[in-house]
């Protein structure tokens, strides 16, 4: 793991998507972090020790999901598949589908592996994998604030954990979409889905992958920036929201906790969030093709 001093920073943007605003100044204790999202590899040795099944592999009960169609109830998570040709950019559902039979072992669904994916992001992780991981391992999982100033490699206010341009010399630094989202991906850095952690350059604080490759999860429950008690000073190690104030009125009885770092699917033309300021809700049940997590050691 990789130590982080502590200190304080310029927490969220007030240039780009409204939630992440506004920007405000936030202080964090040191911490230690891991250097790059957990793999495959990784998580295997975990499963093979504590026998775990992750949500995506365990059948959904109707008494979680009493509004559910039964036939429905079954093991599996969401996989973005490229449409075609082009679509209406405000609907996801047409790239994004549940898959029966995805999990982190067949990331793209059934017949499907991650055999020559050791060093991969992990994905298909819900909350609880997180949480479970993240016992047996005996680490946490980084709040907001303390994955936004990891993810800012000692750059305070910074548009990128790199500097402030997107691609300095020409150089892909992180994993995202090269192209017009969701339909043509030229796969110009090398890759279309998840890379090998590491393949990009790293931050000023030597972390790979902060940035692009898969979403991270944090601990915080989600809620607005403005809701924070940070207007008349600084604000020290914040701990966003509550699991009530985090849900949204379309999933009522889901909590929300927010993750970090965009992903792969990233583009210019749609989701620029390969940024250390942006942030978005995640249902703790839900499960993704581009979701994952790294975990920090507190003193």
């Amino acid at each position: 793991m990789v130590w982080i001093e502590g200190g304080t920073f310029t927490m969220g943007s007030d240039s780009h998507y409204p939630e992440e605003a506004p920007a405000h100044r936030v202080t964090v204790a040191g911490f230690w972090i891991d250097p790059h999202p957990v793999t495959n590899r990784e998580f295997a040795l975990f499963v093979s020790r504590t026998r775990y099944r992750t949500v995506a592999e365990r059948i959904p009960t109707a008494a979680d999901y009493p509004d559910a169609d039964p036939t429905r109830l079954v093991a599996g998570s969401s996989v973005f598949i490229k449409p075609d040709r082009p679509v209406r950019l405000d609907r996801p559902y047409q790239w994004w589908h549940w898959v029966p039979g995805a999990d982190w072992r067949h990331p793209q669904g059934p017949g499907t592996s991650i055999r020559k994916r050791p060093d991969h992001p992990v994905v298909h992780i819900a909350w609880d994998d997180v949480a479970a991981y993240a016992d047996w391992a005996g680490k946490e999982v980084p709040t907001e604030a303390e994955w936004e100033y990891a993810c800012r490699g000692g750059l305070d206010g910074a548009e990128f954990a790199w500097g402030d341009e997107f691609e300095p010399g020409n150089t892909a630094m992180a994993n995202t979409w090269r192209g017009v989202f969701p339909h043509h991906n030229t796969g110009d850095d090398g890759y279309e889905g998840t890379s090998p952690v590491g393949s990009f350059p790293p931050n000023g604080y030597g972390l790979s992958d902060m940035v692009g490759n898969v979403w991270e999860w944090t601990q915080d429950w989600y809620t607005a920036h403005q809701g924070q008690e940070h207007a008349c000073c600084v604000a020290v190690d914040p701990r966003g929201g509550t699991e009530e104030g985090s849900r949204d009125h379309a999933q009522p009885h889901i909590g929300r906790r927010v993750i970090k770092g965009g992903s792969h699917l990233c583009a210019p033309n749609y989701c620029q969030r390969y940024r250390p300021a942006a942030r978005m809700a995640q249902a703790v049940d839900t499960s993704t093709s581009h979701l994952g997590f790294r975990l920090i050691a507190r003193q």
